[in-house]
């Protein structure tokens, strides 16, 4: 059974914004898409909990602009109490990204819970692509954000931009941990699907745009995988 297979789409935006977690609370955004975001963009267009998403590289085709922006936010998250919005709004700057576009290349990587091989998924991720099919918004760092997707074509070209980026945020790691209740996620593993409880843990590593293309390192993955005590199938 074939335990990996290769996928990628071109994404674009009027805007984005995919947040620098060391400034805490002004959001600013990374000059390009992170790992992360990338995953989700791909997880919107077709996900299941056979297989998972690695992304391998991301190209520049619109490195875009900066635009400052003042908006309303919460200054709580949202619980099972109603919030009132009058006692919770809290005005905050955010420097954010305009006409953006990528080109995001990735694997699928099965599962232990698999029972097809990865090119099947492979080619109903493209299908969908081309239909334009998607279970909900796929959107470019925030949800308010939207963005819009297409197969590459053959007009598509990787800017050739060049820049030292430094630590970016690869992925989040969701570790069950009975001791540690700060959040509660879904856990897919051989078992099935279930509820735990746990806390989330950022993974970085050094980025570096070279003639456009931000390369994404495999072993971070395997770190990932190390913390969630899950292990995907993987041939190298």
């Amino acid at each position: 059974m074939q335990r990996q297979a290769k996928v990628q789409v071109k994404v674009w935006g009027e805007y984005a914004c995919f947040t620098r977690p060391e400034f805490k609370v002004e959001r600013i955004s990374y000059p390009v898409m992170t790992p992360s975001a990338a995953r989700g963009i791909l997880e919107a267009i077709f996900w299941k909990p056979e297989f998972r998403y690695e992304i391998r590289q991301i190209g520049i085709l619109s490195l875009g602009g900066q635009q400052a922006i003042l908006r309303n936010e919460l200054k709580s998250k949202q619980g099972k109490k109603p919030i009132l919005i009058e006692n919770d709004r809290a005005q905050r700057t955010s420097l954010i990204l305009k006409n953006v576009a990528y080109w995001i290349v990735a694997d699928i990587i099965l599962t232990n819970r698999a029972v097809d091989p990865a090119a099947k998924y492979r080619d109903q991720f493209n299908r969908r692509v081309e239909r334009g099919q998607c279970h909900h918004t796929p959107y470019l760092g925030t949800r308010e954000f939207a963005a819009y997707f297409s197969s590459i074509g053959e007009d598509d070209v990787v800017q050739p931009v060049n820049m030292d980026i430094g630590t970016m945020l690869l992925d989040f790691a969701f570790i069950e941990d009975g001791s540690r209740k700060e959040m509660e996620f879904f856990r897919h593993d051989e078992t099935g699907t279930r509820t735990v409880a746990g806390f989330a843990k950022p993974i970085f590593f050094e980025a570096k745009v070279e003639n456009g293309w931000l390369y994404i390192p495999t072993q971070k993955y395997q770190q990932l995988y190390a913390l969630e005590g899950q292990d995907a199938l993987r041939v190298d």
